[in-house]
C-alpha cells in the first residue's frame, strides 16, 4: 500500500513538473505580469485532473533519489520546449515592429512592456499586444492547455529524451522569427527605403537644407496612415500564424515521441 501511494505521488510530481515548466515558458501564462502563485495553482487544478485521466498502470518508474533527478530534468526539457516553441510568433511580430519603429525614427520612444519585462519601441509593443489580443480571441490559450494534455497520451512520462527531429524543428521555427517580420514590415520598409532615396537626393541637389527636420515629421505621418491602412491585413496575418502554430506544436510533440 505504502509503495502505490509513494509511486502515484511521484507520478503526480512528474505530471505537476511538465505542466509548470511549460505554463512558465508559453505565451500569455508565462509572462511576468501573470503572478506565480497563479501559475503554480493552475498547474496543480490541471496536474489534478490529468492525474485522475492518464492510464498509470502502464507507467514504470524506479523510487530512487538519482532516478527520480533524471526523471524531473526530462519533464522539464519537455514542458519548456513545448512552450517555448509557441513564443516565437510573438517575436517575428515584435521584430517587425521594432523594424517599422526604427524606419520612422521612433527607436527613442521606447516603452516598457510588462509580459517580456524588456524595452521595445512603440510601434513594436502596439503590434506585440495586438498579437497577444488575437491570440486570446482566437482561443490560443485553450489550445496551449489542450497540446499540454494531449503530450501526456504521446510522450510518457519519463521516457523523453532530445532527438535530432527535434533539435531540427527548434532550428527551423527559429529561423520563421525573421521571415514573420519581413513579412510584416515589408510594405512599409520599401516605401521607407523610396523616402530615404528622396531626401538623399534632396540633400544633394539643396545642401543647405535641413533634411532630418522635413523629413522626420513626414516619416511618422506617413508610418501612422501606412499601419492604419494595412491594419485589416495585419490581423489577418498574425491570425493565420498564431492558428498554424498549433499544428507545429503537434509536431513537435511527436518529434519528442520518437
Amino acid at each position: 500500500m505504502t509503495e502505490i501511494l509513494i509511486k502515484d505521488f511521484v507520478i503526480g510530481l512528474l505530471i505537476f513538473i511538465r505542466i509548470i515548466s511549460m505554463l512558465v515558458s508559453a505565451p500569455i501564462f508565462g509572462h511576468k505580469a501573470i503572478p506565480p502563485l497563479i501559475k503554480v495553482g493552475l498547474s496543480i487544478v490541471i496536474t489534478y485532473i490529468i492525474f485522475l485521466t492518464i492510464d498509470k498502470s502502464n507507467i514504470s518508474i524506479e523510487i530512487n533519489l538519482i532516478a527520480l533527478a533524471v526523471y524531473a530534468v526530462k519533464e522539464i526539457i519537455t514542458g519548456l520546449a513545448m512552450g517555448y516553441i509557441l513564443n516565437f510568433v510573438f517575436w517575428g511580430v515584435s521584430y517587425a515592429g521594432s523594424l517599422i519603429g526604427f524606419d520612422m525614427g521612433l527607436m527613442f520612444a521606447e516603452v516598457l512592456n510588462p509580459f517580456e519585462d524588456m524595452q521595445n519601441n512603440v510601434v513594436g509593443e502596439i503590434l506585440f499586444f495586438a498579437s497577444v489580443m488575437i491570440f486570446i480571441l482566437i482561443n490560443g490559450h485553450h489550445y496551449i492547455i489542450t497540446g499540454l494534455v494531449a503530450s501526456f497520451n504521446v510522450i510518457p512520462l519519463a521516457k523523453y529524451t532530445i532527438n535530432e527531429s527535434v533539435l531540427q524543428l527548434f532550428t527551423k521555427y527559429s529561423f520563421v522569427v525573421f521571415t514573420i517580420a519581413i513579412k510584416i514590415a515589408s510594405p512599409i520598409l520599401v516605401s521607407f527605403f523610396l523616402i530615404h532615396l528622396a531626401e538623399g537626393i534632396i540633400a544633394r541637389v539643396i545642401p543647405n537644407i535641413q533634411i532630418f527636420y522635413v523629413s522626420q515629421p513626414l516619416k511618422i505621418g506617413l508610418g501612422v496612415a501606412m499601419i492604419t491602412a494595412l491594419i485589416p491585413f495585419y490581423v489577418y496575418a498574425i491570425k493565420n500564424l498564431l492558428q498554424g502554430y498549433e499544428y507545429q506544436l503537434l509536431q513537435l510533440i511527436k518529434g519528442m515521441s520518437v
